[in-house]
């Protein structure tokens, strides 16, 4: 975590944000792949509507984390939106590990604070770093949050409905790059997962109609 934060803030300054400004997205937004999302659509020429709309899609999976994770850990509702801000991916598989309420609670403040802090003093040394670094394109930093994301992603991949919609949203992404203005593929990517859900339903229920006994 702490490289990938170095490589987000020496790629959003070599994208043309100040120290400041990268400093406040790693500060109010904390979510890497929506951070990296936003300022590689800027840095390829898209506009910032474009950009916040992308990394907006990107964030919505972690309003989906804190929907499982508010009956895990049953957080006092005073609590509840300063610890929104620690919903991520990290926090989120570190507190289903745990056996216990308390230990999920203690998993996901420990992940949490550890995470933003170190997040937000590595944007900054790479924000600082980025000019001493030169050209930030040549060293390939802007791959490391895709690739943190990956790593994450690739164990969740269990069903074949779930490894459709990823290679379906990969061929839409990749597919649309060149001819798409930068951001907008990985909002058509998005609906890879509606496409494959509604095939395999159709699928479900064309078995069942098959099957002795099942509906007519």
């Amino acid at each position: 975590m702490g490289l990938s934060g170095f490589a987000f803030g020496v790629t959003s300054a070599g994208s043309g944000l100040t120290v400041w400004q990268s400093c406040a997205l790693s500060l109010l937004v904390f979510t890497g792949a929506s951070q990296f999302a936003l300022v590689g659509a800027l840095a390829a020429g898209g506009g910032a509507v474009t950009a916040a709309a992308g990394a907006f899609f990107l964030g919505l999976r972690n309003a989906f984390y804190g929907l499982r994770l508010s009956q895990l850990l049953a957080l006092p509702r005073a609590v509840r939106p300063f610890a929104a801000q620690w919903v991520i991916d990290e926090t989120t598989a570190v507190s289903l590990a745990q056996p216990t309420r308390r230990d999920a609670r203690v998993g996901f403040a420990v992940t949490g604070l550890s995470l933003y802090l170190l997040w937000n003093l590595t944007t900054l040394l790479g924000a600082l770093g980025a000019e001493a670094i030169g050209d930030t394109g040549a060293w390939g930093l802007d791959a490391a949050g895709p690739a943190v994301f990956l790593a994450l992603l690739a164990p969740m991949l269990r069903t074949a409905t779930e490894r459709a919609v990823a290679a379906l949203a990969v061929l839409l992404g990749l597919g649309l790059l060149p001819v798409l203005p930068a951001g907008v593929p990985v909002l058509v990517a998005a609906l890879a997962a509606p496409a494959v859900l509604y095939v395999a339903g159709r699928r479900d229920t064309t078995a069942r109609r098959g099957t002795p006994g099942g509906a007519r």
